[in-house]
């Protein structure tokens, strides 16, 4: 296991900084060593870290001294877990030309790490291209409330990520695991770039953490790559091939009822409520005349049931549903205020906000008896 030579001191604790955002791209479950670790690339007044796990790639930037210029592969978690415990406020990284170790000195603490090739680290995408300054705040926020409504069965990989466009002065995305859909369209000021792509929702998680406070985002495409930028932190994922369900299809167009409930309320009864949903047990709602029953029902485990005000006025009606996803789909409306739309027992119901520019639809389940 070799390497260019590499000697470098930076701060400890901009250096541990660095490591969480970057080691989360580094692979958990591989077979290829390399993945698990974190490429580390000293230059004149900087160390550059880097870790990808062909999916998803970070790169970021911290100020440090080098005396020698050079690059190698350290395992990414036991180096993170490591910085966080040194006893000085200088860390040392030293990696002589031929051996197969990195020294990290920190103090009067000395530690010797195995290394990987740095020739074998994967090439990771081009870095240039046009980025374009989006609304962060407006962008994450829409990512925050759709990407919940994506799949993580992989064997539908389309369906694990979330179809985000740009339209114009809007950015559009949409999520949906067959069950679920969530579909947002977000005016936004300065429009964006040229956009049209089925991101990981793994890889929208990880902006969402990097960019958290900021009000700095750029994004941009190179080819079957989209590459988000935020204060000197480089995010680049592929883009998942395949069509995306049309979603406005989905989306009925009339509905038979249409509930106007306190958001907050609600979400409270639907919280509580679920505990007794258990098992994959539905959770039902029963409208009648003036008034919303919650309850639920768990074969040995027990029952809960809450009653709230409605403006129902109708034959009764019961629909039954998960309750995870019923809880993610208030949970996602934002406003004092929900409309919930019906149509049968058996037909798939929809959330909205007050504003109208979100919607949550959800299947409903049979229920017995």
């Amino acid at each position: 296991m070799t390497g260019s030579a590499l000697k470098i001191s930076c701060a400890r604790d901009e250096l541990l900084r660095q490591l969480a955002i970057v080691s989360r791209a580094a692979s958990a479950r591989t077979t290829v060593q390399v993945l698990a670790g974190i490429l580390l690339r000293a230059e004149a007044d900087k160390l550059e870290l880097a870790a990808t796990d062909m999916e998803i790639s970070v790169r970021s930037s911290l100020d440090a001294q080098a005396e020698t210029e050079g690059a190698v592969v350290v395992p990414g978690k036991l180096l993170a877990d490591l910085v966080r415990l040194l006893p000085a406020a200088e860390v040392s990284v030293e990696h002589r030309l031929g051996e197969g170790i990195v020294e990290i000195v920190s103090g009067a603490a000395t530690y010797r790490l195995n290394t990987y090739n740095a020739e074998d680290f994967p090439r990771l995408p081009e870095t240039g291209g046009d980025l374009v300054a989006v609304d962060a705040e407006a962008f994450l926020e829409t990512a925050g409330r759709v990407s919940r409504a994506a799949s993580r069965d992989e064997s539908r990989p389309v369906l694990t990520g979330v179809l985000v466009r740009f339209e114009g002065q809007s950015l559009v995305m949409a999520a949906t695991d067959s069950y679920r859909l969530a579909v947002k369209e977000t005016p936004m000021a300065s429009g964006g770039p040229d956009l049209d792509a089925i991101v990981p929702a793994r890889a929208l998680a990880e902006v969402m953490r990097i960019a958290q406070g900021t009000d700095g985002l750029q994004i941009g495409v190179r080819e079957n790559q989209v590459l988000f930028a935020v204060d000197g932190i480089l995010l680049t994922t592929r883009r998942i091939e395949g069509q995306f369900p049309n979603y406005r299809q989905l989306l009925p167009e009339t509905f038979e009822h249409e509930v106007v409930l306190p958001r907050d309320e609600l979400l409270d009864v639907v919280r509580r409520v679920s505990v007794m949903a258990q098992r994959n047990a539905p959770l039902r709602m029963r409208f009648a005349e003036g008034e919303l029953t919650v309850s639920a029902q768990t074969q040995d485990v027990g029952e809960g049931r809450e009653t709230l005000p409605a403006p129902f006025s109708a034959e009764p009606l019961e629909i039954g549903f998960n309750a995870e996803f019923l809880r993610d789909g208030v949970e996602s409306v934002h406003g004092d205020e929900l409309r919930l739309k019906l149509i049968s027992p058996l037909r798939p119901a929809v959330i909205q906000g007050e504003s109208g520019d979100f919607s949550y639809l959800i299947m409903p389940i049979r229920l017995a008896g």
